[in-house]
Formats: C-alpha cells, structure tokens, sequence
C-alpha cells in the first residue's frame, strides 16, 4: 500500500448513494475507484455457487482468498464469468451482510483492498473504509440518508433494470440490515471520528459529489 497516494473513503449504509457517489467523485478527480462492498457480494455469490457453508468461517475465508475477481470499466468478472448484475440481487447482498462479521473473511479480503491504493489517488466506498481499511486518508465522508428514501431509490433502480420489488419488503431487508451492520462486533458501520457526515435523503447525485468535492478542495 502507497500511502503517498491520496484516498477519500465514503461509508455508509447500504443504498446510500455510495457506490454512484464514489465513481463520480472519482471521474472527477482522474482517480481510481474501489467498491469494497463488491468484494463481498463477489464472496457471498462463490458462497452460493460453490454450496459453502456460510457458517463455517474458515471455508468462506478461503473462498475469498481464492476468488478469480476481474474488474473492467462497465463490469466484474468472476472465474471469467460476468456477474455485475448477478452481485446486485438481494439474495446476494443478504447473504453478504451476514458473511460481513466473519474476522476471518475481513482479514482474508484487507491485502485486496489495500492494493487499490495506487494511481493519482483513490476513492474508496464501504462500509469501514475510514475506520479499518484506510485509517490515514485523507478525506472521510460518512454518506447517510433516511432508510425510506434509499428503499425507494433501491426499488426504482430494480424495477429500472426490469426487476421486480416491494418497498415494503425492501424496507423491512433494509433496516435488517443496517441494525446488523451496525451491531456486529467487528468492524460495525459507524463513521470515523475524522468523518464529514453528508445527508444525501434531500440532495441530488450532483449535489452530493459536489458537497464532497468541496470538502476534499479544503483538504
């Protein structure tokens, strides 16, 4: 890891924002982009294809230390395989909240995002990107939104890609799922003590990534 590179992280619950946050920052500044949270749901779909126990801990942290992961412009590739959309179900983002606890799975994954670090700079995007993988960035923003708003942003980008879903459903998974992030013992979804907290419930993708930007210009 170069730790002359620059890095922003941006945390926060699932379908804040994040991810389209992230890679527009990124455009913005020329720099590369890590999706840590890809990672995981990369994890948990060789978990499932693989029929792996996802209780036995040490079998899904060599799963993760043996994934064949490939990241291009408009996709992931898994074993050759492209899977961008396959990551993005809810079956797999579940059962990638709930493989997220396992210290050996974090551990085994760390060295991978950790090597992200290079180029001009790097925008990181997860979950514990400023508290555990980035301690010393440079800019932490903590992205967070009102749990209805980003179960409805969630609902409109699954009917978009012709998908069917239920906000009611989506919305009971949701707060599942952060009162577990949130819980868990290693690595909980809290923002750094250095962290810009950012509402994104009430602004556009455009305001948010410029808000950011704005922030990193006075760094």
């Amino acid at each position: 890891m170069n730790a002359l590179v620059p890095v922003i992280t941006i945390d926060g619950p699932t379908a804040s924002g994040k991810g389209t946050v992230a890679h527009r920052v990124a455009a913005a500044l020329g720099w590369g982009v890590l999706d840590s949270g890809a990672l995981y749901r990369l994890t948990a779909l060789a978990v499932l294809q693989q029929a792996v126990d996802p209780t036995d801990a040490q079998a899904v942290a060599q799963v993760a230390q043996s994934l064949q992961v490939e990241f291009h412009p408009n996709g992931v590739l898994l074993a050759n395989q492209e899977v961008s959309e396959l990551i993005r179900q809810e079956q797999v983002g579940n059962l990638a909240s709930r493989l997220a606890p396992n210290p050996m799975l974090r551990q085994a994954l760390l060295g991978r995002q950790r090597a992200f670090r290079q180029g001009a700079g790097l925008v990181a995007d997860g979950r514990d990107m400023g508290t555990i993988v980035f301690q010393d960035a440079n800019l932490k923003i903590f992205l967070v939104a009102d749990v209805l708003a980003r179960a409805q942003r969630r609902c409109k980008q699954l009917i978009d890609k012709g998908i069917s879903a239920n906000l009611e459903d989506l919305l009971a998974d949701m707060r599942e799922r952060d009162a577990r992030d949130i819980e868990r013992a290693v690595a909980p979804l809290l923002p750094a003590q250095d962290a810009h907290v950012v509402d994104s419930s009430h602004l556009t993708i455009e305001q948010t990534v410029q808000t950011i930007l704005d922030l990193w210009s006075r760094v």
